[in-house]
């Protein structure tokens, strides 16, 4: 989707919910380093603050990544930061845009408040009961953030020096950074990117194909199962002709635990034994 229908749709939602505000986004954009300050020159465009909430809501994960895949190119550009990897944590953490947190905060990405955060926030239960989240007035301020806080940070220096396109990598450093308690986390990133073949926006911002599309070529296509209630590795398996070594290296499982709604990777049909 273009940039200015984009910008159509986030601005439209304008006319769309009040909140409580103490500082922007803005103002707290001042603290950056001059490195940072001269890359976000270049950077995508941000709305004026509107003064006031505005939340914008997304009807599916696919008209998600419509609104927001344009800014998540952008950031990559001047951030270094995948895109596949944005558009993933954001799908992850908002639940595409609809969870509690982001209907109240449109913090798309779960930052917490940290030191030094000098903008509005919500008490949210997360981890701990009435942790403090960052909160934005415009949900196009919590991308330019998320790129702040993993560019700003040291712990997360580690990842700057992965291939751009190689989200595995990624998402495991990001786990290994300390970004998520989930021990799943990477998992879950890796599924969302090659669900819905984000990698696709990494290979439009690099200007050749990537690792994922050249998994995707070198592993055929496959297809999904979603696990259902008293699945097992070991049931699933046989279902596909598959063994359980070949079903957890397919899909990069550690161990045999699986969770209802889980996607995982299967042989299709017309190369099962």
């Amino acid at each position: 989707m273009k940039r200015m229908l984009i910008c159509g749709l986030l601005l439209g939602g304008l006319l769309a919910g009040c909140g409580s505000k103490k500082r922007s986004l803005a103002q707290n954009v001042k603290t950056e380093s001059p490195a940072t300050k001269e890359a976000s020159q270049g950077a995508y465009p941000m709305p004026e603050d509107p003064g006031r909430f505005v939340f914008v809501s997304a009807n599916s994960p696919e008209h998600y990544i419509r609104m927001f895949s344009d800014v998540a190119k952008s950031e990559m550009r001047t951030y270094g930061i995948p895109a596949s990897i944005t558009l993933a944590q954001g799908l992850l953490e908002s639940g595409f845009g609809k969870g509690e947190l982001t209907r109240k905060t449109n913090n798309h990405f779960g930052i917490k408040c940290h030191t030094g955060w000098e903008g509005d926030y919500e008490r949210h239960d997360d981890d701990e009961r009435g942790e403090c989240f960052r909160k934005y007035n415009h949900p196009m301020y919590s991308f330019r953030d998320h790129s702040l806080f993993l560019t700003t940070r040291s712990r997360y220096a580690a990842l700057f020096d992965l291939d751009q396109d190689d989200y595995k990598a990624w998402a495991r450093g990001l786990k290994a950074a300390g970004y998520a308690t989930d021990r799943k986390y990477p998992q879950k990133l890796i599924q969302i990117i090659e669900r819905y073949q984000l990698y696709r926006y990494d290979e439009e911002v690099l200007g050749r194909p990537g690792r994922g599309s050249l998994i995707a070529s070198a592993a055929g296509e496959y297809e999904m199962h979603r696990v259902q209630a008293g699945d097992t590795l070991y049931g699933i398996s046989r279902r596909y002709r598959m063994t359980v070594d070949e079903l957890m290296r397919l899909n990069e499982l550690d161990s045999n635990l699986i969770s209802v709604g889980q996607l995982l990777k299967v042989k299709p049909e017309n190369t099962r034994r």
